[in-house]
């Protein structure tokens, strides 16, 4: 694809100068990166039943551990894309590698459930990472090997659900769960290693940008309150004055948050929440859309761990190792058709394969309300893991072909808040519901009588996956409206990318 204006020219990679070899290597040690933090993460979630019992919380308290390092992202990642962009993208992710590895460490050795979730929370980092390395991918290869690349990067996601789960449920199963975060640490401080040695310094800076650290602060501080207040719901009472008044104080700070943006923006600095960028039709229904995947990855997460690890009749009895090799097929639904779709995309276009994947993804989780059985469950498993990895490998690319260049570091970054803002209220709205619609079955005899013991009941697992079908039936509607930057219905280049002159800019691709 020549590269036909000035942008191109100044931040792709013409096909001549493209160097194969080292892209390769970029390439790998991204693919390493992600496999890392999603066996991090991915081992955590067979073990939150574990993890819960041994801290004394409950079901929704637990999904804190999740939801903190979600929150923790969508702070730090705004904030580390745009040092990024003053400092280095390969100085920055270097950085965060190391603070990630001692974040990890630390969790590791958690005395009290309190310490994990601020830990988790330092953590959250880590959810920096993808855009970092996504932004210097992109400096490295010409502008039409840019969404197959992408794709790749993706289907890493699903490689590293498909190797973290069984291998991180063995560990946890054998060994304890903080033993999964010991036997992380060498792998995240081998690739920081090999990221200074062998990864090139960004080409593209803006050293004289600046940081919105209130914005960031604003939004992080208004999703904790939404988060924590899910999660201590079923405790405090969901009409309890601790209950109301977090939701309402963070629904209040929404408030000041816009209004700080759009000041912010007039005064010519670039928000975390850029409403210039988010005018333009393919953006918006991008960050909407892959917030919904977000959510409904992490609603299906934390119901079906619980699902295959609580004892019947709420569950199926798995242990550990087992819950994890049966979360498996979504982790492979996801691995097999991210190429697939990097494949597909450029011919067939983005709107009919996000529509496909998220009508993949919500009649997945459809039929996992209706139906019970284990073996069932491991079908659905895969078609909504499918459905996911359709939706997420071809939607990245209305922001990647719709924005400018220049600002890459700040869409892909607040790409990646509207998706941990997604994932972070997943799980603790599947945590609350299990922990409201639940019921006293019997367990057990001990010497004084029966044993009873509060766990969810069909109809919460039931709720939580028509929740996420719903969803992901808002998602596939909203796809309708992107506007095509791929395949034969795609429009001329100048529509497909907004203009650097902010008249032009202002009247471009508006909703």
């Amino acid at each position: 694809m020549p590269l036909d204006n000035e942008d191109d020219r100044q931040n792709y990679v013409s096909n001549e100068d493209f160097d194969a070899k080292y892209s390769r290597k970029v390439m790998l040690i991204l693919a390493g990166l992600v496999l890392i933090v999603m066996y991090i993460e991915g081992m955590l979630t067979p073990s939150l039943h574990s993890i819960a019992l041994a801290f004394n919380v409950t079901s929704a308290q637990v999904s804190l551990l999740l939801s903190a390092y979600l929150v923790g992202g969508v702070a730090m990642t705004p904030i580390m894309g745009k040092l990024g962009d003053i400092y280095g993208k390969k100085k920055i992710l270097s950085v965060v590698l190391l603070v990630y590895a001692v974040a990890v460490s630390v969790t590791g050795f958690s005395p009290n459930f309190t310490f994990m979730v601020i830990s988790r929370t330092i953590q959250g980092i880590g959810l920096t990472i993808m855009p970092l390395g996504m932004s210097l991918m992109r400096e490295e290869f010409p502008k039409d090997m840019v969404p197959r690349a992408q794709a790749l990067i993706s289907a890493m996601f699903g490689a590293g659900f498909a190797v973290s789960l069984p291998l991180g449920s063995l560990v946890s199963n054998d060994f304890g769960w903080r033993m999964t975060y010991h036997t992380a640490i060498p792998f995240v401080l081998a690739l920081a290693i090999t990221t200074m040695i062998v990864v090139r310094e960004s080409r593209f800076r803006r050293p004289d940008t600046k940081i919105d650290y209130i914005g960031a602060s604003l939004l992080a501080a208004s999703l904790a309150l939404f988060v924590f207040a899910l999660s201590e719901a079923p405790s405090w009472g969901w009409t309890s004055l601790g209950t109301l008044s977090m939701i309402a104080s963070g629904a209040v700070l929404i408030i000041p948050l816009t209004l700080f943006e759009r000041r912010y923006s007039r005064m010519g600095g670039e928000p975390i929440l850029d409403f210039r960028l988010l005018s333009y039709r393919n953006v918006m229904v991008a960050n909407i859309v892959l917030s919904i995947s977000g959510m409904g990855m992490f609603l299906a997460m934390q119901a079906l761990t619980y699902r295959f690890e609580l004892p019947s009749p709420s569950g199926y009895g798995k242990s550990i190792l087992y819950t994890g090799i049966s979360l498996v097929p979504f982790a492979i639904g996801m691995l097999v058709f991210a190429p697939i779709t990097g494949r597909l995309v450029s011919r067939m276009g983005v709107k009919p394969l996000a529509i496909i994947g998220s009508v993949i993804s919500g009649a997945g989780f459809i039929l996992e309300s209706i139906f019970h059985s284990y073996d069932q469950m491991l079908m659905f498993e895969f078609v909504t893991g499918g459905g996911l990895s359709i939706m997420n490998a071809s939607l990245i690319n209305l922001i990647v072909l719709t924005v400018n260049p220049r600002d890459m570091g700040l869409a892909t970054a607040m790409n990646g808040t509207f998706r941990n803002v997604g994932s972070s209220i997943g799980a603790p709205i599947a945590g609350s519901i299990m922990a409201t619609v639940s019921a006293l079955y019997l367990v057990g005899n001990s010497p004084t009588g029966p044993v009873y013991v509060s766990m969810p009941t069909s109809s919460a697992f039931a709720y939580i996956f028509l929740i996420a079908g719903a969803a992901f039936a808002v998602a596939a509607i909203l796809s309708l409206l992107a506007r095509e930057v791929l395949g034969s219905r795609a429009g001329s280049r100048s529509a497909r990318r907004p203009a650097v002159n902010e008249v032009e800019a202002k009247t471009m691709d508006k909703l």
